[in-house]
């Protein structure tokens, strides 16, 4: 899944640890997410758009596999 936190990020001139600390979770989190290496459980989803006053939708965009090409 794609997500758009460091734009978002940039654009609020937030660090990492600033917006863990506002959606309680370690920097070592938002790095993951940011990367792409761990998708977020719901809760954190919803954090963290509402940290930016964005919807899930928003933040983060499904990429569809297509079968066979995972």
């Amino acid at each position: 899944m794609k997500n758009r936190l460091r734009v978002l990020r940039a654009e609020k001139d937030w660090t990492q640890a600033q917006l863990a600390e506002i959606v309680g979770v370690s920097r070592q989190a938002i790095i993951a997410v940011e990367n792409g290496k761990y998708d977020p459980a719901l809760p954190l989803a919803f954090k963290l758009a509402r940290a930016f006053g964005k919807t899930v939708e928003e933040v983060f965009v499904w990429e569809d596999v297509e079968p066979g090409h995972d």
